[in-house]
This record gives structure tokens, C-alpha cells and sequence, in this order.
């Protein structure tokens, strides 16, 4: 985020060319007036200050270089925080990401339908995962309730004083089915979260490319990656490989 106007430190260049003066020190006073090069900057009170160095309080600001005519023709950053530079980075990574998928979408797909196409393929693969994993979980329950059923038979769950101890076979069969059973109905319950965040990601690479299409047809030219739309790859969505 850049800093207020009012901290805003401004290099004026005098009579120097442009690129000779980005790179001179101001690192004395009487070296800085022999290459032309003045500064104004701004205090906390707002008030305009001209000198041949800046305060050190003032040095890190943000930076516009101006040639002799008072035309700004460069821009420097102020100095960041290491807190800053992390949001910086970030936002840069963000900015990538987008960059490349928005490049990924352009050149993979031809249409909305060749997406919800997919996205209909991918759908159908969860409802076939979702179906076995159900009929997986029934099968878990019913080994369960035989083997409550069998363990009645013994002690402690049985009242027969005459009964035996449970075998360690049955007790072990009996509580990993139990963590097994656990397991499984918990992976069939993120089934729908997984649908609907599936449905969400196709649905933004949807939006997406409609954006990106109809900023292609305002284009006077048709882009590389649209032309290479039509020699690709099969369509295979990122949100499918995710």
C-alpha cells in the first residue's frame, strides 16, 4: 500500500538526464548541488520542505523522480517492513497463480460447455465413489452387529456365569471393524463437501472464462493462447486436479 500523499518525497531533477540521476547518492550536500539534483518533501505538519539532502526519517518514503520540467518520470517504492514485504510476496505469488490459470483456462477450453462438460464427468466419477463407499459402510455395519451379536455369548457382556472370556480373535475382529467403520463414515460424510467444493471450483473457472472471453472479443486481435485453444491437449481442468 503506498504511503500517504502527505509523507510523499519527491526528487526533482534539475539538469541532469534522467537515468544518471536514478542512481546518484544523495550522500552530501555539497555533491548533491553539483549534479543538480534537489529534493522536496513533506513533514508531518504538511509542510513543504526543499533541501539538497533528505532527513534520514524522511529517506524511506515513497519516491517520485521529476525531470527539469516538473513531469514525474519514475516512481520509487518506500521502504517496507519485513511484515510488509511477506504481504507483498504474497500478493505477487496470488497475482502468478491467477496469471497461469487464467492462461490455462484460455487455451484448454474452447467453450463453457467443454467445462461444464467436465465438471458433469467429475460429478458422475463422485456419485459412483460416494454409491460404493455407502454400500462399503452398510457392509461394515452388519459385520458390526454380528459381531456384538457373537460377543454376547461371552463374558463380561454375557450373564451366563458359566460363560468364557472372549477370544482374543473376536475382541480384535470387533474393535477394528469398529475404527474401520468409524473411518469409512467419516470419508462418506466429506463426500458432499467434496461435491459442493467441486461445484464451486467449476463454477468460478466458469465465471472466469466468460470474463476472460469477453475481454478476448473486445481485443482487436485474437490472443496466442485462444488460437492454441484449438491444438491443445484434451481438456483437463485444474479443479479436476486438484
Amino acid at each position: 500500500m503506498l504511503a500517504s500523499p502527505r509523507f510523499r518525497v519527491i526528487v526533482l531533477l534539475v539538469s541532469m538526464p534522467f537515468g544518471a540521476a536514478a542512481v546518484a547518492a544523495p550522500a552530501q550536500h555539497s555533491s548533491n548541488s553539483q549534479k543538480g539534483i534537489a529534493y522536496r518533501w513533506v513533514d508531518e505538519q504538511g509542510v513543504v520542505h526543499y533541501g539538497d539532502n533528505i532527513p534520514p526519517q524522511y529517506a524511506s518514503q515513497d519516491r517520485a523522480i521529476l525531470n527539469s520540467q516538473g513531469v514525474e518520470v519514475g516512481h520509487l517504492d518506500k521502504q517496507k517492513t519485513p511484515e510488509e514485504e511477506v504481504v507483498a510476496a504474497r500478493a505477487r505469488d496470488a497475482l502468478m497463480k491467477q496469471k497461469q490459470h487464467d492462461a490455462f483456462l484460455v487455451s484448454t477450453y474452447t467453450s463453457v460447455k467443454d467445462i461444464e462438460g467436465l465438471r458433469d464427468a467429475r460429478l458422475d466419477q463422485l456419485k459412483i465413489q460416494r454409491a460404493a463407499a455407502e454400500q462399503y459402510v452398510e457392509s461394515l455395519r452388519g459385520r458390526l452387529a454380528t459381531l456384538q451379536s457373537r460377543a454376547l455369548s461371552y463374558l463380561p457382556y454375557s450373564d451366563r456365569k458359566d460363560a468364557w472370556r472372549m477370544p482374543d480373535d473376536v475382541a480384535e475382529n470387533l474393535v477394528r471393524t469398529v475404527n474401520e467403520l468409524r473411518v469409512q463414515s467419516s470419508a462418506l460424510a466429506s463426500k458432499g463437501a467434496e461435491e459442493a467444493t467441486l461445484r464451486q471450483q467449476f463454477q468460478a473457472d466458469i465465471e472466469r472464462y466468460r470474463e476472460l472471453h469477453a475481454i478476448h472479443s473486445q481485443s482487436p486481435t485474437p490472443s496466442a493462447p485462444r488460437a492454441a485453444a484449438t491444438q491443445g491437449a484434451p481438456p483437463v481442468s485444474q479443479a479436476a486436479a486438484q
